[in-house]
């Protein structure tokens, strides 16, 4: 009797001593120090529904997060939940590497409580879901009313000519300029919104999976951005600038104009007046319509996860109402959940823009080919670096056009021959 005793308190120590070793790896990759305190909040309160658990938060500069992650994975530095980019998706989806949430948003009490627009964007790589979204990220202007009114602009600009005038004349001011461009990490969404917008549609393939990115409107919208950068309506090392950069340019004053998803409210907000500044729907094109860039990104389990049952409870503890509306009033995105929309935060005249912006008929939201496997890469290394050939004259609009339409119908030409 003694002895089974003793063996019985045995395997509760072992069990103990399990549960106090149970460490959860956390990757985050759009960082920020205010990002990573939310999130360390969060994860606290998992911890202490979760005793014996402990979760190691890795935080990686968005950057370089791309390499930085990759690397971690080929060396076998995998960990159990990670912050997952829409533009990541389907390379780590299609590999194996992500676990589906199915199985487990059949029996989560908040499923239905999620947007149907989340839950399409989680399940675009082969219908699983790889990944729960937390929350939409919507491109509208931002634009600095005191230098408007010292350049004599009547009223933010409605279309790309009004755009190209006021930079001009806000770049005519000493030491300002018209736009905050993002000529580094992070720039294509740029790029696409106004080629879209001088092409008068998103469409980026033509049914045999081509590429439309040559066509002449595509090609006057890349030709538009570069001419605002020779113009000198950007800042000169404006075509190096990622994130933080072009924050910085707009709340210091440096810039007029900056494109922006509801993120970027965190620290301008912190540093502009209320009345100092504005958000209004990004500026239209020739025919009238304007194609805002909307992305998500969320969180996924890792494949190789030894604690997948804890694991989830982590995803759920962030995806979950109190989570999910805390990271998203410090993250800026709106939030993925239908309930959120109910809390005072997200009601306030700051985000008045973006629903201004989603209200109008003529501004088309504009997702991004996220599902195919080659779409990392070229927004993360092809981009970054034939742009700032482009943006500094070393190859013309149209051989950016050519490198970007070769690329992206390989790509997609690949993804329709698998589909069959």
């Amino acid at each position: 009797m003694k002895s089974l005793i003793a063996a019985s308190v045995a395997a509760v120590l072992m069990t103990g001593t399990a549960l106090a070793d149970t460490t959860l790896k956390l990757v985050e990759v759009i960082t920020s120090p205010e990002r990573t305190e939310t999130l360390r909040g969060i994860v606290k309160t998992f911890e202490e529904a979760n005793p014996g658990t402990t979760v190691e938060i890795i935080s990686l500069p968005w950057n370089e997060a791309f390499e930085k992650f990759a690397t971690m994975y080929s060396a076998g530095e995998i960990p159990d939940v990670m912050e997952m980019p829409d533009t990541w998706l389907a390379l780590y989806g299609t590999n194996g590497a992500l676990e589906d949430l199915e199985p487990y948003l059949k029996d989560w009490e908040h499923t239905a409580d999620m947007s149907d627009r989340a839950l399409e964007f989680g399940r675009q790589v082969g219908g699983k879901t790889y990944m729960l979204p937390y929350g939409f990220y919507l491109r509208a202007m931002f634009y600095n009313k005191k230098l408007l009114q010292e350049a004599g602009v009547a009223e933010p600009p409605k279309t790309l000519d009004d755009f190209m005038e006021a930079s001009k004349k806000v770049s005519a001011l000493p030491g300002k300029y018209g736009y905050c461009l993002r000529g580094g990490p992070g720039g294509l969404n740029g790029w696409m919104m106004f080629g879209a917008s001088m092409a008068g549609t998103d469409q980026m393939f033509k049914e045999d999976g081509t590429s439309t990115f040559t066509d002449p409107g595509w090609v006057k919208g890349f030709t538009y951005l570069i001419d605002l950068y020779k113009n000198g309506y950007a800042p000169k090392d404006s075509v190096n600038w990622g994130f933080n950069d072009i924050v910085a340019g707009f709340y210091s004053g440096t810039c007029a104009f900056l494109d922006q998803d509801p993120d970027a409210l965190i620290a301008i907000a912190e540093r502009m007046k209320p009345e100092d500044y504005g958000v209004t729907t990004m500026p239209k094109g020739p025919d009238g319509k304007t194609f805002p860039t909307i992305g998500f990104a969320g969180w996924s389990m890792l494949a190789n996860s030894a604690n997948k049952d804890l694991a989830w409870k982590l995803i759920a503890t962030l995806e979950g109402p109190e989570g999910n509306i805390a990271w998203n009033k410090r993250t800026g995105a709106l939030p993925a959940l239908t309930s959120a929309s109910k809390d005072p935060h997200f009601a306030t005249p700051q985000f008045e823009g973006w629903f201004n912006e989603l209200a109008d008929p003529d501004a088309k939201p504009l997702s991004m080919p996220t599902y195919l496997e080659e779409f990392a890469f070229f927004k993360d290394s092809l981009v970054i670096k034939t742009s700032q050939q482009a943006l500094l004259g070393e190859i013309t609009p149209e051989d950016l056009a050519k490198q970007w339409a070769d690329y992206m119908t390989a790509a997609q030409q690949k993804w329709l021959a698998n589909k069959k």
